[in-house]
């Protein structure tokens, strides 16, 4: 027997989950994902001023995302998808003044978002394909919570905002489902900040967001 034969008989036969999967036109699928979120800060001219804080910044959150997905075949490479989803998230922003004194303002908040996304796949090799993802997300803020921190400032953001998303997936069949794990960086197209009444926004002209999503998709 050659070693061609032998490395042959090593490699056997794989099975070819879900052969008629993309036959169809349509696939629906749910998903829980877990985004990391801030708002991307750029400063206006007031603060220099002295009643400015000296360092404002939003530092990083983990939020939770759950939601549907719905799968539309267009060609061999392309398919059109939306993921509407329900998100948790709570995201602060970090005011440090010259005295010592800190302020911390959460955005404690429910979204509901929904995307508009092109899919771009490669050719499945038995079990398994990668895919790139772009589009558009609309979220709308549902309800919030504000803390004030014990005092009479308050930051408020729109309840609304328009994102671009891109990212990059990996497909796995199964015999009965397809798992998919997908990152998906969004950034903020829209400002979402909204003047404030007080000095507690002194310093802020404009606040975008910014999201990195860990997505585990079953189809």
């Amino acid at each position: 027997m050659t070693a061609q034969e032998i490395k042959a008989q090593g490699i056997g036969y794989r099975r070819k989950h879900l052969e008629f999967y993309d036959d169809k036109p349509i696939h629906y699928g749910i998903l829980f994902a877990v985004p990391f979120t801030r708002f991307n800060i750029k400063h206006n001219s007031d603060f220099i001023s002295k009643d400015s804080a000296f360092v404002i910044q939003s530092p990083t959150k983990f939020a939770f995302r759950m939601g549907f997905a719905i799968n539309a075949f267009l060609t061999e490479h392309f398919d059109l998808r939306t993921t509407p989803s329900v998100s948790l998230y709570n995201r602060d922003v970090k005011f440090s003044y010259p005295n010592g004194t800190e302020k911390i303002e959460k955005r404690e908040s429910t979204w509901i978002e929904l995307p508009l996304l092109l899919k771009y796949k490669s050719l499945r090799r038995v079990n398994s394909r990668m895919y790139m993802i772009a589009g558009v997300t609309l979220g709308i803020e549902t309800n919030v919570k504000r803390n004030r921190g014990g005092g009479s400032g308050r930051l408020d953001t729109k309840s609304s905002d328009v994102s671009l998303d891109y990212g990059v997936g990996y497909e796995q069949f199964f015999e009965f489902f397809k798992f998919a794990p997908e990152l998906r960086f969004s950034h903020g197209l829209t400002n979402a900040f909204s003047p404030a009444k007080n000095s507690i926004g002194n310093g802020i002209g404009k606040m975008t967001t910014h999201t990195v999503t860990l997505y585990l998709n079953f189809e």
